[in-house]
């Protein structure tokens, strides 16, 4: 099974796939003038600005939504495996990735905001969405829900559950092994899978609203908690940092575990990490109650560089100043530099908790383990929101009866199963949903820029609407040439009649 998830995953994240991830993110970035840099002080405005509605969220809800996908077990397990294999200077490109990713965010984004639609009371939109409306290919569209559904219902919650499982294991001892149909397994494992199913059911069982408000509340608190300690063990050895951050400038280029492994596996767990570019973010986006569609681009901008510039470098930083790291060779056993046991997998969260704890003894191993359980529940509750959102965009045209159900069932199977087997296993499956997602998005946002630009169109609206300093801003589709975006023609439309009965009246 592994070695077939390891070829599969050999096609996928090809070199084609690397380059077109920083050739997007550095198109993008050129045609919104850099609007990660330039807009960084209005992103910081909207996402305490706005509230929720009946249908949709607020935007700093739909940011925490979106976080909550982002910042999970890439951030602790992802960082340390990108060193592992990549070597110190796959840090740098992971920063690359998500200064660039950036602008990609806002585009795809924008685009979920521009094409979403209300269903059953609640906004949906996503890449299916944009991809039949604005680039007319229903079929296209149709493969990417399918594959979302799969990869978030199926591939990518075992690799969350599993950082758990493994955190869990390394902080409170394995509680011996007991024999299941599965092999042996960790009774500590089957604990802490138990445990997330529970939880996990209630309220994914409750809708978005409650993941919204669940997430909104965790989201900023475990990952203050989780930089408050990064920057305690970072100050207590500051006096190395300078030359941490000269290795990563000085790997990136002569990289000791080569060129392709450290652009590679920088750009493979950057990606992983802020999503940037993947297709899962514009979901929670759409679900945004915001004035314009280019507002609720800018603040999924912004989580990006929670995401990767903040919460992963702190983890790099952890990781490399108290060298709790090993890198891997090209064969089997085979170190570039060893300073940990050879048998500490790169894939887990082992090598963060072994920083923490060198540092703050008794603290690390367990601190880590609760971080790692609430960033990883957060992102599998993101995972489901966003494979529910891809299963109600096929009902509009099949009535599949009990589906919603089985999604539920299947998500959480995944999640036990992930939690109790090994990381490799569950860290390829991951891969392949990642690399399948961004494959189809990335070429369909591209294809859509040259059909229409309308996130650029939108940008260009927005800005110029806040140059003439208005109150209010409103967004008609129409007057810009934007078509298929009839949820906010009609809002258009809606607001231009109760402007003229308030002036009549």
């Amino acid at each position: 099974m592994q070695s077939i998830i390891d070829s599969v995953n050999g096609i996928i994240w090809s070199p084609a796939l690397i380059y077109l991830c920083l050739g997007a993110g550095l198109f993008y970035s050129i045609l919104t003038r850099f609007v990660q840099v330039r807009m960084f002080g209005e992103m910081w405005r909207l996402l305490f600005s706005g509230s929720s509605s009946d249908k949709g969220i607020s935007s700093f809800q739909a940011l925490a939504v979106s976080l909550s996908g982002r910042v999970g077990t890439g951030n602790i397990a992802g960082v340390a495996a990108a060193i592992g294999f990549g070597g110190p200077g796959a840090v740098f490109w992971m920063w690359v990735v998500a200064f660039l990713g950036a602008a990609t965010a806002y585009t795809e984004s924008a685009l979920g905001q521009i094409y979403k639609e209300e269903h059953e009371g609640q906004y949906r939109g996503g890449p299916a969405f944009y991809f039949e409306k604005a680039m007319g290919q229903k079929w296209f569209a149709w493969i990417f829900a399918i594959a979302t559904i799969l990869a978030c219902g199926v591939m990518l919650p075992g690799v969350q559950s599993n950082g758990i499982g493994n955190a869990a294991e390394l902080a409170f001892g394995s509680g011996g092994m007991v024999s299941t149909s599965m092999g042996d397994l960790s009774l500590t494992k089957i604990i802490a899978a138990i445990s997330i199913v529970l939880v996990l059911s209630f309220i994914i069982f409750g809708g978005v609203k409650r993941i919204a408000n669940f997430t909104q509340v965790v989201v900023p608190f475990m990952a203050l908690a989780y930089i408050v300690i990064a920057c305690s063990v970072i100050a207590l050895n500051l006096e190395q940092l300078p030359d941490v951050i000269s290795m990563i400038f000085a790997d990136a280029f002569t990289p000791m575990a080569g060129m392709g492994a450290a652009i590679g596996w920088g750009v493979k767990r950057g990606v992983y990490s802020n999503e940037a570019g993947q297709g899962t973010g514009p979901h929670a986006a759409a679900a945004a109650e915001v004035e314009h569609p280019a507002q609720q681009g800018l603040v999924q901008a912004f989580s990006v560089y929670i995401d990767t510039l903040f919460v992963c470098s702190a983890t790099a930083f952890m990781i490399l100043i108290t060298g709790a790291y090993n890198v891997h060779g090209a064969g089997e056993g085979i170190f570039l530099v060893q300073n940990l046991a050879a048998d500490i997998a790169a894939n887990s969260p082992a090598y963060t908790q072994t920083a923490v704890e060198q540092v703050l003894p008794g603290v690390g191993k367990p601190f880590i383990a609760l971080a790692l359980f609430f960033f990883s529940f957060t992102t599998i509750l993101a995972y489901y929101y966003i494979a529910e959102t891809n299963l109600a965009y096929l009902k509009r045209t099949l009535k599949l009866p009990g589906f919603n159900f089985l999604l539920k069932f299947v998500l959480l199977t995944a999640t036990f199963y992930g939690t109790v087997k090994t990381a490799n296993l569950a860290w390829g499956l991951g891969d392949v949903g990642v690399g399948l997602m961004a494959w189809l998005n990335i070429v369909g946002i591209l294809i859509i820029f040259f059909i229409s630009k309308p996130a650029i169109k939108a940008l260009k609206d927005y800005e110029a609407q806040r140059k003439a300093g208005v109150k209010t801003y409103t967004f008609n589709p129409e007057k810009l040439g934007i078509k298929g975006a009839d949820f906010w023609a009609k809002r258009y439309a809606n607001s231009q009649e109760k402007a003229r009965e308030k002036d009549i009246a």
